[in-house]
């Protein structure tokens, strides 16, 4: 193993409610949804009706503009329902479940007999094939492209994130079948980031990759800054990413010849009853992770930083392995009790501004009250505290406000993802929502470049 790349550069924002390292299984699923949303720049083309019986890896829809790209049923069961919004765009494909699901059968194969093209074709026709997202513009990759390399992150710094040594515990054998098929998609490397902590072997001890260790503060375990650390991105180049949980998946699909779309979350958050790590499915109804909720909480599918809001009655996200419970800050606060002029003993800051930092050990419960409103975007250096990527995070952004796509391109928009700006959207005292201004100025470059 290389020599360990120190991150220098972020924060870890310490959360109460880290989930408890006990596994459970969650009942089966009655509802299992699918959300089209979840694939950014996706336009789905509907294979389905109400009524149709499916089984686990049965298609449901397509990518319009490639329809070699399949988006499968992670159930069997009957299509419950379509849901739409505005425009007829699709939101959701509901599923009754099955008591026992039944797969399709997609054959098991080594894939370190088996050429590039046969491997592409499986997880095409399974539905696992957009578990592969790719940079730039932090999308569902394209199977007709090579990339030059391959990232997967075998930790998660993010705040109470799941710890991925026990999440790949007992499947350390689909995990070295997915890097193997994930090395016959590029000629280049597969890069496996390890945390300087990292204990488990089925990473320490894994076979046809490049390891390398990280340590530091979040966002250490984000893939892109991996990438930035061991192979930046330029113009030109392309780059895949794979996380933990989706390769043990690939790996299934290769050893048992179905798409087991089952996933092991981490329910965490000051607000959640009993924190543990569930094992469930993907598209799962929230409520069977969480149980009931009472008074005003926030259901988060994913962490705090970059999940989406969707509900105690929604469901998880393609890409989830955690969800997060978090106090509703909708409650006006008294300047003195709770506002700015309080001592702040419970206030967690990314400076020195209260005195918890004199606390290193101190964790906290804070609400999603953004405590203001946008104010003028100026600069102050706050950004650059938390960046660790050798690019200048507001003129970025502010070359994406302009349109400016020579500017974007030489700022170095290319390299990132909205979740890399999470943590300056966090200590942001302009309020400033980084992450949306990073995904409009990466749909504004592919369109221009593509």
């Amino acid at each position: 193993m290389s020599n360990t790349i120190r991150i220098r550069k972020g924060l870890d924002i310490r959360l109460k409610g880290e989930a408890e390292k006990v596994l459970v299984q969650a009942d089966p699923a009655k509802v299992i949804a699918i959300k089209p949303t979840d694939f950014h720049g996706l336009v789905p083309k509907v294979l389905v009706k109400p009524g149709d019986k499916v089984k686990a890896g049965t298609p449901l829809f397509a990518d319009k503009y490639n329809e070699r790209v399949l988006y499968t049923s992670p159930v069997s069961g009957e299509v419950a329902d379509v849901l739409r919004g505005e425009k007829r765009k699709v939101l959701e494909v509901r599923i009754l479940a099955d008591a026992q699901t039944n797969y399709e059968d997609f054959g098991t194969g080594d894939p370190s007999t088996m050429n590039r093209e046969t491997i592409i074709q499986k997880l095409l026709k399974s539905g696992a094939w957009p578990v592969i997202t790719q940079r730039p513009y932090d999308i569902v990759a394209n199977p007709a492209q090579e990339p030059k390399a391959i990232f997967v992150s075998a930790f998660d710094s993010a705040p109470l994130a799941p710890d991925l040594d026990l999440v790949v515990r007992n499947h350390g054998a689909d995990f070295q079948t997915g890097l193997d098929a994930l090395a016959k998609l590029t000629k280049g490397k597969v890069h496996l980031g390890v945390s300087d902590k990292t204990a488990a072997r089925e990473f320490l001890d894994a076979k046809g990759v490049t390891r390398h260790s990280f340590s530091g503060p979040h966002p250490a375990g984000n893939v892109g800054v991996q990438i930035h650390a061991i192979s930046p991105i330029n113009k030109g180049d392309l780059v895949w990413t794979v996380s933990v949980q989706d390769v043990i998946l690939i790996g299934r699909l290769f050893r048992q010849g179905r798409f087991d779309a089952s996933r092991t979350i981490a329910v965490t958050g000051s607000e959640a009853r009993n924190p543990k790590y569930v094992r469930t499915m993907i598209g799962a109804p929230v409520k069977d992770l969480i149980g009931s909720v009472e008074g005003k909480v926030r259901v988060v599918s994913g962490n705090c930083l970059t999940g989406n809001t969707v509900g105690a009655d929604g469901f998880l996200g393609f890409y989830h392995g955690q969800v997060t419970l978090l106090p509703e800050g909708d409650t006006p606060k008294f300047f003195i009790t709770d506002g700015w002029a309080t001592p702040g003993f419970n206030t967690f800051s990314a400076n020195r501004s209260f005195p918890t930092w004199l606390m290193p050990g101190k964790k906290f419960a804070p609400d999603t009250n953004q405590n203001g409103e946008e104010r003028a975007f100026v600069m102050s250096g706050q950004y650059e505290q938390v960046f660790p990527f050798d690019i200048y995070p507001v003129h970025l952004l502010k070359a994406i406000l302009a349109n400016d796509i020579e500017q974007m391109e030489k700022l170095g928009l290319y390299e990132v993802a909205p979740e890399d700006f999470a943590l300056c959207e966090f200590v942001c005292t302009s309020k400033i929502n980084s992450q949306s201004i990073v995904r409009a100025g990466l749909d504004a470059l592919k369109k221009e470049t593509t």
